[in-house]
């Protein structure tokens, strides 16, 4: 038995040594990605997809694009009336819902996808200025869910 595992011990050394004079292999050459002539040559978000972009030349004419901004994530019941008199002297259309999501928990403002484009993201970082808890995200306007 002895013999058997001295035997495998210098078996597996020399198969180790001839492994090792083995030419190494050469690594796959690439090529660079500015070379490379797809059909999908840059990263494009979802929101900056063909029909997306002709949703939004299309909602210049008339029609809306679906997704609804959201403003908010406050705890306090207040602190979102504040806001909503403010986005409202805006002339933004804007709901208040309680929210009871996971990540989106406490009191959050819908603003309509017709009036969305009033608030640019200068307003916006104003509006975070003034209220510290204010975050925003532009989601679906169904599907979310709220406490009413």
């Amino acid at each position: 038995m002895r013999w058997l595992f001295l035997l495998l011990l210098v078996l597996n050394g020399f198969y180790y040594v001839w492994h090792q004079q083995e030419a190494p292999l050469r690594a796959k050459e690439v090529m660079p990605l500015s070379l490379y002539r797809g059909a999908q040559q840059d990263i494009r978000l979802l929101s900056e997809s063909a029909e997306s972009l002709v949703r939004r030349d299309k909602g210049k004419a008339g029609e809306v694009d679906a997704g609804c901004l959201y403003l908010g994530g406050f705890s306090r019941r207040e602190l979102a009336q504040t806001l909503e008199q403010r986005l409202v002297g805006l002339g933004l259309e804007v709901k208040l819902l309680s929210v009871n999501a996971p990540g989106l928990n406490g009191f959050w403002l819908r603003v309509s996808p017709e009036t969305k484009h009033l608030l640019d993201d200068p307003q916006l970082q104003s509006l975070a200025k003034e209220f510290n808890e204010l975050k925003h995200k532009i989601m679906p306007c169904e599907g979310v869910a709220t406490s009413e």
